[in-house]
């Protein structure tokens, strides 16, 4: 490990890689700073402390916590991401876009001028949302406004801040990947999550200090955060791989083809964006609550809290469907079925055409099912920790269990664990996406290396 650092920074161009993108990740954490004019601090943080468990405290998480705090980046990447996603959905519905998306480098560029240009129309919607929904808010404590001095002009001082906050971000992240070492967007959301891990550790010293958490606790914590960390690793790097063989052509004196090889699919293939969508889908009740105050709806709300349930049921359930859902959008198996018969491609034992494609999409419904258990246990990881699973809420059998199963297990470790389901799997996944470049810019430089010592010893000789 020691020697791969060291290999890093004596590469000059790997080198300065790496100090841009620590450059541009530590302007996109100053930036992360500095707050959106006309908002009352003391009272935005007191709404604040109400919205755990919301889907603006889910979305809190990808901002690195300027949502919360209302700073410039108030928005994030998450405009963004959002445009990504609208653009791959219709990329099945709008076969212009399908062309593009077939169209090789020329067609990638025309599809990010439109997601980019889709992120300032969502940014636009979000920032005049937001700035109506703070001039309504008032603190729950003190009973202050959070917006001092509501009006136009605050909207659009709003609107133009947040904007182009989140253009700037964007621009941060394509640099990054153009220039840097790594996916930019990935990194930034990476950032923004990493920055709370000194904070959380300090609290979860702090109880231990302070009595609130055992020793034995303690250690459990430890020990489930490490076994989180490698099932994660495990999982992600799995693929299951069909081999592909290729028939020999013979084009005027050359044989191509001839050699075998293999298709892999991940097991996770769908990624983080299953978790995003089914979080957003099952936060909407609270925050609908918090803003009708009608006795029915709060009441079937609390149903939707973070532990209970119809909240676990209906979350594992969303994102078991989104995770079949969103891989069915992004892997076409009669594609790939198509191009292995153009290229004299098949799988071994299975004939060309429709059987190819009945046989991958068969293996990767099976692989992506155990993905979606796996995305499903590690999302609903926090609910456990901090909360447990309220099983006294259900109907008939709900106080049976409740006297039956373990503490720990209805009441939770009552450990604020923010590093853990969504927030871990981006992390981990991040970290290996950006240790897998680093590892191959380094092979290539010790290629070339290689390569250019050779060389140079021939013509000697």
């Amino acid at each position: 490990m020691l020697d791969s650092i060291r290999n890093i920074f004596s590469i000059p161009d790997l080198r300065r890689r790496v100090i841009f993108t620590l450059l541009l990740l530590a302007v996109y954490r100053i930036g992360a700073q500095i707050p959106s004019p006309g908002i009352s601090a003391p009272a935005l943080e007191e709404f604040w402390q109400m919205q755990r468990g919301t889907i603006l405290g889910f979305v809190d998480l990808f901002t690195g916590r300027s949502m919360s705090r209302m700073t410039i980046f108030a928005l994030g990447i998450m405009p963004y991401i959002s445009a990504s996603i609208i653009l791959q959905l219709l990329q099945v519905v709008w076969p212009y876009l399908e062309r593009l998306s077939k169209e090789g480098e020329l067609g990638r560029k025309k599809i990010t001028q439109y997601t980019r240009y889709g992120t300032i129309g969502i940014c636009l919607i979000q920032s005049f949302g937001i700035s109506i929904f703070l001039e309504s808010l008032r603190s729950p404590a003190s009973n202050l406004p959070i917006v001092p001095s509501p009006g136009w002009g605050f909207r659009l001082l709003t609107i133009l801040t947040m904007t182009t906050g989140t253009v700037f971000i964007m621009w941060l992240g394509e640099q990054i990947s153009e220039r840097g070492i790594g996916n930019g967007i990935s990194l930034i959301i990476f950032a923004g999550i990493v920055v709370s891990l000194p904070s959380g550790i300090q609290s979860i010293l702090g109880g231990l200090s302070t009595g609130d958490m055992s020793p034995l606790r303690m250690i459990f914590l430890l020990i489930l955060m490490l076994a989180v960390i490698v099932v994660i690793v495990f999982v992600e790097r799995g693929q299951r791989r069909i081999p592909v063989s290729y028939a020999k052509r013979v084009v005027g004196r050359k044989i191509y083809g001839g050699q075998s090889t293999h298709l892999p699919l991940r097991v996770n293939t769908g990624g983080v964006i299953p978790i995003i969508f089914a979080a957003s889908i099952v936060t909407i009740p609270s925050t609908i609550a918090q803003m009708i105050k009608v006795p029915f709806i709060q009441n079937l709300a609390m149903q939707f809290g973070m532990g209970m349930p119809l909240y676990n049921l209906l979350y594992i359930a969303s994102i078991i469907f989104f995770t079949y859902f969103y891989v069915s959008i992004i892997f076409n198996p009669t594609d790939v079925a198509d191009n292995l018969r153009k290229y004299g491609g098949f799988i071994p034992g299975i004939r060309p055409g429709k059987n190819t494609s009945d046989f991958i999409d068969g293996v990767l419904s099976r692989i992506t099912l155990i993905g979606a258990i796996y995305l499903a246990a590690v999302a609903v990881l926090p609910e456990f920790m901090i909360t447990g699973f309220k099983v006294s809420a259900l109907p008939f059998i709900g106080d049976f269990l409740d006297a039956n199963l373990p503490r720990w297990f209805t009441q939770g470790l009552n450990v604020n664990f923010y590093f853990g389901g969504t927030s871990i799997l981006i992390v981990v996944g991040v970290a290996m996406d950006t240790m897998q470049q680093i590892e191959a810019q380094l092979v290539m430089r010790h290629y070339d290396g290689f390569m250019r010592r050779g060389r140079l010893k021939g013509r000697r000789g």
